[in-house]
């Protein structure tokens, strides 16, 4: 085993997930940062990571968490907390040491957003720039995993329609699976990256037609995208019990997509680990379950 040690924090999230296994395959040293102890903790420590449980909002904690790390991926969720989160996070590992950072952030975050969490994400990028700890930061589109969403899910298996305010806006879905494998790359070989930013995208921008076609071709079934607007999509979202941050933020890059801010295709993944990656097709039929 390699004398590197890698800081996994959202180990049982999707991204920090594949990291974490990513890592572990390739023989690396892996401390998994979860937020409470449950099945998905003991699969991780029964895989062979060292697991710790505590809060990001915790800077003792998190010190604690970063002695002996060599490299850090770093995610908080849609949360308010955001920007504190990552200010003790990059005091943290520079007073541990921490020779690279891959900073989750996404695709949306710039200084003119109107979502409250992407310009946050934005201000959080600057925090880890500011803090002089060697940082890579990258910006997914949407999840392929949106798919999953059980409101989503449940509309494609029981309708077979796709509900969205997205109008012809276009993007190309990338799974968390192909985000993992590159945070791995990463911190594996981070010199090259230090003090970049990377956009990540699937394969193939569509819009939603063509992503609702591709899922009906793998379930053998039509599936159509049904627009809906603004206004109907932030109604469906507080019946859906979210909280008001998380609803603002994802109403205004419902907008941002419209507009064109994710639109693009892979221009990383693939150069950085080899493997393109997964198409929507492949994403469903590796998923295939969830829609049965």
């Amino acid at each position: 085993m390699s004398s590197k040690r890698y800081l996994v924090t959202g180990a049982t999230g999707h991204t920090g997930g594949y990291t974490c296994r990513e890592l572990l395959k390739k023989g690396e040293a892996v401390r998994a940062l979860v937020h409470r102890e449950d099945e998905r903790a003991a699969q991780l420590r029964a895989a062979g990571a060292e697991v710790v449980v505590g809060d990001l909002l915790d800077l003792d904690f998190v010190r604690g968490a970063l002695e002996g790390i060599t490299g850090a991926y770093f995610i908080y969720p849609i949360r308010p907390e955001l920007i504190e989160a990552t200010a003790y996070f990059a005091q943290a590992a520079g007073e541990a040491g921490v020779q690279a950072v891959v900073n989750m952030s996404q695709i949306s975050a710039r200084r003119v957003s109107k979502s409250n969490a992407a310009r946050n994400h934005w201000i959080a990028e600057r925090v880890f720039d500011w803090s002089g700890v060697p940082v890579t930061h990258i910006r997914p589109t949407y999840f392929a995993e949106w798919l999953l969403y059980p409101h989503v899910r449940q509309a494609i298996r029981e309708q077979g329609v796709i509900k969205l305010p997205f109008g012809e806006g276009r993007h190309a879905p990338i799974a968390a699976q192909d985000q993992g494998r590159t945070i791995a790359a990463i911190l594996a070989d981070p010199l090259p990256h230090r003090g970049k930013t990377y956009v990540l995208n699937g394969p193939k921008e569509m819009n939603e037609h063509e992503i609702a076609a591709a899922v009906g071709e793998v379930l053998g079934k039509e599936v159509r995208y049904e627009p809906i607007s603004i206004s109907e999509y932030r109604e469906r979202l507080a019946e859906s019990g979210l909280w008001p941050h998380i609803i603002q933020h994802l109403v205004e890059v419902g907008i941002d997509c419209q507009n064109g801010v994710f639109e693009g295709s892979d221009q990383v993944i693939e150069a950085l680990t080899g493997t393109p990656p997964m198409t929507v097709q492949q994403f469903v039929q590796a998923h295939r379950a969830a829609f049965d």
